[in-house]
């Protein structure tokens, strides 16, 4: 039996891909603001390529796996977020899907499959509107990251509460 510990907040995607950095730039910004106050040790904030090996290696051993990615939706609004929760190894699918070749859905089984599943794993897709070459997000998207990160911080601040109330 694994034991899981720590909180890994990984953002997927490119920032060279305009909207598909978005997980990078709410990565960055929470990184920002941690430095301004003394988090949890034991959160780690990382960026990935989406890779599946990557993220599984991220993720592995966790307690929290906070994943932000980008997200294409048909029809889409741009940057509107949706909030996913993996329940049992089980991803529920959004009507969006992965800016990547290979989707988190992918990382995710195959990390279910091989028992490296963090015990929980939240997943925040936002809807983009360009994923052309170049660098900057979309208005839209842009204006997601501060309340998306905001939203990370709350779950952080959740784990950090269930744990002192286990300790109690």
């Amino acid at each position: 039996m694994r034991t899981h510990r720590g909180t890994a907040v990984i953002g997927v995607g490119n920032d060279f891909r305009r909207d598909d950095g978005v997980g990078w730039a709410v990565v960055a910004r929470l990184r920002d603001r941690a430095a301004g106050r003394p988090d949890a040790p034991d959160t780690v904030f990382a960026t990935c390529d989406g890779d599946p090996g990557r993220l599984i290696g991220l993720w592995e051993g966790a307690g929290l796996a906070v994943v932000v990615d980008a997200a294409h939706a048909h029809p889409g609004t741009p940057g509107r977020v949706h909030r996913l929760e993996v329940d049992g190894g089980n991803l529920t699918a959004p009507s969006a899907t992965s800016t990547h070749g290979l989707g988190l859905g992918e990382a995710v089984e195959l990390a279910r499959v091989l028992g490296l599943l963090p015990e929980r794993l939240v997943v925040y897709a936002v809807e983009g509107a360009d994923c052309d070459f170049g660098a900057g997000l979309s208005p839209a998207v842009a204006a997601a990251v501060e309340p998306l990160a905001d939203a990370v911080e709350d779950e952080l601040a959740h784990r950090a509460d269930e744990a002192a109330r286990r300790r109690a």
